[in-house]
């Protein structure tokens, strides 16, 4: 087997942050200026594809060719490319940004290159963002640059050789990327997974731009609307402008206002009688529900048969392996609650803003909960949308031995009411949907299992449901004594971790295997833990330290997921719980995905543990429920469900 290492670079009308690279490649004037590749690890060569040369007809033919592995850094974006031009089935390609991620690593070459210490002559060089903005995006016209819309190799023919060499640089940091990284291989089901990835994004989710528009219309009209009666009751220049506003309410309440965050206008405005003041944060309230960015965004990403594509990023959290969205942000679209939600969208379509403020009040709000409406089927077409319920909960469960929750789950399923009877003693018959004691259960299972106390609770809203602050060590007492194989759980994971820390041999905890791998030749080093399925959570360049309890802990380099920064990071047992449930959940996903796939369906989207697909007859849904059931070979005992609905359009049922 053969490997072929690629660099291209482009050039697009397409803005590809903001439309993506699908659309970008679609654009007419989409055009591969250079094709820098290297065959098995040996010298890189460049193709001047913008100044006349050709492809050598190995390299055309190596691109079909299933007996050469194509290898690039984000390659799903040479692979697409390439396809305008060549025939190169996905197949036959690999990823090194997916092998970094897989390993624990950040995303971006140079990012990358660095954290691996890669030495500087093999890194991307820096001028790289000036030269792909010179040739790779229209340019500005101008008197000095003649009125040009675009810089060609002859406008700037030093900048132009820079830019060749740049291009032959990221081959050369790739392979040392790849070379690094071999020693830790990404599993086979995981390149099998990354393919079918490909071919859903590629395949994208259809829009209905009609809606959109009248959406953005609707908005516009409503925004202006209120900032004018904004302007009118405050008589400010700008009434979005916290510290004007803030001043201003301050004087008409008689009271100080500390911030103008979300919780504080709600219970701003529960205080306040009717009035300027109250009207005022009202508006504020209602213009902050606008979520236009994301309609903005669909409109934007919709290729010329309105479907949006690269809407998920594979390996996008890179410690459990989970998708991320891209573009519109399909991961966190806003939930739906209107139970008229067909009527909503057919105002929205028509631009009746007075009959939508009319039937439901708060338009900015409704068009909030319309978002995910807007993605759609084409015509003779249904979205079968399914879900796996209470996942989590389910792996769980299975991870710890819990045979109490897996009862319930291999019977009625409610583990809210089962949670409260165990907790409190009384039988769940008497625990109803409404009661208090529901209430308790289902906030201790929201926050309770991987290691929170009460201020988990507090996270999860406990005192906004009406429980005082006072009950709340009671809960997650009772919480933890009705799940103490759970307990047990964390103490393991963290004592298993600070055990293979201290004398380097493997651990075995609950099917899961703990162990320190390095490679001294690449100088690499981690603690890994291996899931049921086989793949590898990674933690780089390990070690223990004191955490700010005084304890013993295990640190590690990573991303911080606030700062964005490659940075040390330390853990404890709750959280390498849940770094494994929430990947093992994902691994669930990653298996039914291929499933549903293998028999023929075209999945469209998914998000943590739903699937939607493009259906033929609603009859096809019940098969799709049935594959999400079965059991998984590596997972004996995992009870696993799915709940799932017929649509004309997305939506949470």
């Amino acid at each position: 087997m053969r490997t072929l290492n690629i660099d291209i670079e482009t050039y697009s009308s397409i803005d590809i942050k903001k439309a993506g690279a699908y659309k970008y490649a679609q654009s007419p004037d989409f055009q591969i200026l250079m094709f820098a590749y290297s065959w098995d690890g040996g010298p890189v060569q460049i193709v001047d594809l913008a100044q006349g040369e050709y492809l050598p007809q190995e390299i055309v033919e190596a691109l079909a060719d299933p007996a050469v592995v194509k290898h690039a850094y984000n390659a799903a974006f040479e692979w697409y490319c390439l396809n305008r031009f060549f025939y190169s089935p996905i197949e036959q390609w690999r990823c090194t940004q997916v092998h970094g991620l897989y390993c624990g690593y950040t995303a971006g070459l140079g990012a990358v290159g660095e954290a691996l210490g890669i030495p500087q002559d093999k890194r991307k060089l820096g001028t790289g963002g000036s030269l792909i903005r010179t040739f790779c995006i229209p340019c500005k016209p101008t008197r000095t640059n003649g009125m040009r819309t675009r810089t060609l190799p002859h406008h700037e023919p030093e900048k132009w050789k820079l830019f060749k060499e740049y291009c032959v640089g990221d081959v050369v940091a790739e392979m040392e990327i790849q070379r690094r990284l071999s020693a830790f291989p990404v599993p086979d089901q995981e390149w099998q997974l990354w393919h079918l990835d490909q071919r859903i994004n590629a395949r994208g989710l259809f829009c209905d731009l009609q809606m959109v528009e009248g959406a953005l219309a609707v908005d516009e009209q409503v925004t202006s609307e209120l900032r004018a009666e904004a302007i009118s009751l405050t008589g400010l220049d700008n009434p979005k402008s916290v510290q004007q506003l803030s001043k201003w309410l301050a004087e008409e309440t008689g009271e100080e206002v500390e911030n103008l965050q979300k919780g504080t206008v709600s219970k701003l405005i529960d205080k306040l009688d009717e009035g300027k003041a109250r009207r005022v944060l009202e508006i504020r309230q209602e213009l902050s529900k606008t979520s236009t960015k994301k309609y903005a965004a669909m409109q934007t990403a919709a290729g010329s048969d309105q479907r949006v594509r690269g809407l998920l990023q594979f390996y996008g959290a890179n410690r459990t392996g989970r998708w991320a969205g891209r573009l519109v942000q399909i991961q966190n679209l806003p939930r739906n609650y209107l139970s008229t939600l067909e009527y909503a969208r057919q105002l929205v379509v028509e631009r009746k803003v007075e009959m939508l403020k009319f039937v439901y009040g708060n338009v900015p709000d409704t068009l909030s909960q319309l978002i995910r409406t807007a993605f759609v089927v084409p015509a003779g077409k249904q979205l079968g949308v399914a879900d796996f319920s209470a996942i989590e909960a389910r792996v769980i469960a299975w991870l710890a031995g819990e045979q109490w929750r897996l009862d319930v789950f291999a019977t009625h399923g409610k583990i809210y009411e089962a949670s409260a009877s165990q907790m409190f003693g009384v039988p769940i018959e008497q625990i109803g949907k409404g009661s208090d004691l529901r209430q308790k259960g289902k906030v201790a299972e929201l926050a309770l299992g991987y290691q929170g106390g009460k201020g988990a609770l507090i996270a999860m809203g406990a005192l906004d449901q009406g429980l005082t602050e006072a009950e709340l060590p009671e809960i997650v007492t009772r919480w933890r004594n009705a799940n103490r194989r759970i307990v047990d759980l964390w103490y393991s994971m963290e004592a298993a971790a600070i055990e293979v820390m201290e004398t380097g041999q493997p651990v075995g905890v609950r099917g899961l295997i703990f162990a320190r791998e390095s490679h001294h030749a690449t100088k690499q080093d981690f603690f890994t833990i291996t899931l049921p399925s086989g793949r590898k959570l990674f933690y780089a360049k390990p070690f223990l330290r004191e955490n700010d309890f005084g304890k013993p802990a295990l640190h590690y380099w990573g991303m911080d997921q606030t700062s964005k920064k490659w940075t040390v990071l330390n853990t404890y047992g709750g959280k390498l719980v849940e770094n494994c449930v929430q990947a093992i959940a994902r691994d669930c996903l990653a298996v039914t995905l291929m499933r549903l796939d293998h028999v023929g369906y075209p999945i469209v989207l998914h998000v943590h543990d739903e699937v939607g697909a493009e259906l033929s007859s609603a009859d096809e849904l019940d098969r799709m429920l049935e594959i999400m059931a079965q059991p998984i070979q590596w997972a004996p005992g995992l009870p696993l469900k799915g709940d799932g609905f017929v649509t004309n359009f997305y939506m949470k049922d």
